[in-house]
């Protein structure tokens, strides 16, 4: 046979190029767990704390709310007493009403006069007007509002309203 014939009957056979293995990757499954998990965490722990936070400023709105009810409740309850009631004279008549089975408020009302003469009813009479200012303060402290004390811890809440009343 001839190199040419040799050739075609029997093909040459393809050398195989051996390269090295690289060594296997070990750890990175471990890594990716780790960063998933850190990651999570802190998602959590922000929903945790907005959750809190909303709650407490939930808290905080329903105390205000309650808060300014029980100052206007006071507000009428001190006109009632400077108009009709006991403070005939209303200088400078103060008195805390005790609402915290209700509202869980306490309501401190003070109240001052003066007099002024508007003019004559008839010539020689003087028309005298009394000028009631009332001042309604609703805490949900422990002693009389506005409470110092606790002013300092959370979840004090502290409304007042003024009005002016003419007799």
């Amino acid at each position: 046979m001839t190199a040419a014939a040799r050739h075609i009957a029997w093909p040459r056979q393809r050398r195989r190029t051996v390269y090295p293995r690289p060594a296997p990757r070990r750890g990175m499954g471990a890594v990716a767990v780790i960063v998933v998990l850190v990651a999570m965490a802190v998602m959590a722990a922000a929903v945790l704390r907005l959750s809190v936070q909303a709650g407490n400023t939930a808290q905080q709105d329903v105390g205000a709310t309650r808060a300014a009810a029980a100052a206007r409740s006071g507000l009428e309850w001190g006109l009632y007493q400077a108009l009709k009631g006991s403070w005939t004279n209303c200088s400078g008549a103060s008195q805390t009403l005790d609402l915290r089975a209700d509202t869980g408020m306490r309501v401190t009302v003070s109240c001052s006069a003066t007099t002024y003469n508007e003019g004559e009813t008839v010539p020689g009479t003087p028309a005298t007007v009394r000028l009631f200012t009332l001042d309604a303060v609703a805490c949900n402290g422990s002693g009389t509002c506005p409470d110092a004390t606790a002013a300092v811890r959370q979840g004090y809440v502290e409304r007042r309203m003024q009005t002016l009343a003419v007799n």
